[in-house]
């Protein structure tokens, strides 16, 4: 029975990547064979090559939204969750003591005020007047980053393609590519709003008693079609991140039929893929590195094999790899 301590590597603090390299292509991309065990270190600038030509590559084009937000008077913090409509929010507060149902908080000109407090802890808040969320919005950085965000962040923790607005947190396997990179390779998309659950470290001693956070995901039509068009061809589904992978995977286990056809569909998932997984419809997975014993490393664990992974962080370690949302990445064949 596996553990979350199963999980666990040792990263030196100075690995962490708090900032962007200058161009968005200029990472490193360790490269894995699944089925060698073989490990290599190459450019992202190389990724196209590793791509056959039916092959689709999926990304996610949720948009990060600045969701941080202070008191006017410094007090309070909240972090909006999850918007139910333009005046009411289900958001993060700290401290939590001071923000009881009743109580008030003052965003610019806007007044919330707690409407109830959820099972999970978070507050229902109702505003009076829209919040000037370009004026007093902040983007809830990852802690590691251990900063606060500035101006060239709104550009670069932000994917090229992203055009859905609702994610807190970037899909950052995309932070990658360029226009340019993207103009050369057959591509489409889907939508999942990453969350902060993205971030919470795992409490249970078991895997399998964590209980997975909820994201909202949906696939178009054409996504659909293209997906299905590649697999009767061939070709592999290449999929950007864990996000796109959790939308995938979850998609298969609950429409999957013997023609192996997916359709288009939006809704929620909690889907938590560890070892073992059998994946049905990801065949390449690009992806950075990722925590310690975090439920993203477990999914990559489950996508090649939990003994090589380890080794390939390792390699990554020994030969300086930058981690986390701003570093390199990894590509899994």
């Amino acid at each position: 029975m596996l553990k979350t301590t199963d999980f666990d590597y040792h990263l030196p603090e100075k690995l962490i990547a708090s900032r962007p390299l200058v161009e968005r292509a200029a990472s490193r991309m360790m490269v894995i064979d699944r089925n060698t065990g073989e490990i290599e270190h190459h450019m992202f600038t190389d990724f196209s090559s590793y791509l056959k030509p039916y092959d689709l590559l999926i990304l996610n084009d949720t948009k990060v939204t600045p969701a941080r937000f202070f008191s006017n008077d410094g007090n309070i913090e909240i972090v909006c969750t999850h918007k139910l409509g333009e005046l009411e929010w289900e958001c993060l507060v700290r401290p939590g003591k001071k923000m009881k149902p009743g109580r008030s908080i003052k965003i610019g000109e806007a007044t919330g005020t707690v409407e109830s407090v959820l099972e999970n802890g978070n507050r229902i808040i109702r505003w009076d007047q829209p919040v000037d969320e370009e004026a007093h919005g902040r983007l809830a950085l990852p802690h590691y980053m251990n900063r606060e965000s500035d101006p060239a962040d709104r550009d670069r923790y932000q994917t090229t393609f992203a055009r859905e607005e609702g994610a807190i947190a970037a899909p950052t396997a995309g932070l990658h590519f360029t226009p340019e990179i993207l103009s050369e390779i057959n591509h489409t998309f889907l939508t999942l709003h990453v969350g902060v659950g993205t971030f919470r470290p795992i409490k249970a001693e078991y895997v399998k008693d964590h209980n997975m956070h909820s994201e909202r995901y949906s696939l178009s039509a054409e996504t659909a079609d293209r997906i299905n068009t590649t697999r009767e061809l061939g070709g592999r589904i290449v999929s950007t991140g864990t996000t796109c992978t959790r939308v995938l995977e979850s998609i298969a286990q609950s429409q999957m039929t013997n023609l192996g056809h997916i359709s288009s569909t939006r809704g929620e998932t909690d889907i938590f893929i560890n070892p073992p997984h059998d994946f049905k419809i990801v065949d390449s997975l690009l992806t950075n590195f990722h925590l310690p014993q975090s439920t993203l490393i477990m999914l990559v664990s489950a996508f090649a094999n939990r003994e090589l992974i380890l080794e390939a962080y390792a390699k990554a370690v020994e030969a300086k790899y930058r981690f986390f949302s701003y570093g390199d990445c990894m590509l899994i064949v």
